[in-house]
């Protein structure tokens, strides 16, 4: 089981996400849970998650999370603008692949 946390401002629109992602990894086979949270509580599960995903709209955070998530091996990476914004969770699923494959 791979754990991905998504976090966005306030956790709400990353909620969306995160179910559409769920739905798309489910019919894919793939073991995946995907939680949406506040980037507030990011050290709060940072030692529990194989992937970090954030919402475009925290790009300016990318360097700050990195250096947070760096000690525990986890990547951390921004979703693509236009497949948030459609809540794409095919497309998410496509762009994550590579960042869990073992």
């Amino acid at each position: 089981m791979k754990e991905i946390l998504l976090v966005c401002g306030t956790g709400a629109s990353s909620g969306f996400m995160a179910k559409n992602i769920r739905q798309a990894a489910k019919a894919r086979g793939l073991e995946w849970s995907v939680k949406a949270r506040s980037d507030s509580v990011i050290e709060d599960y940072i030692d529990q998650i194989d992937l970090l995903m954030v919402g475009p709209h925290l790009s300016y955070m990318l360097g700050d999370l990195e250096e947070v998530a760096k000690p525990y091996g986890v990547p951390v990476a921004i979703i693509p603008k236009a497949d948030y914004g459609n809540l794409d969770g095919e497309a998410v699923c496509d762009f994550m692949l590579p960042y869990l494959s073992e």
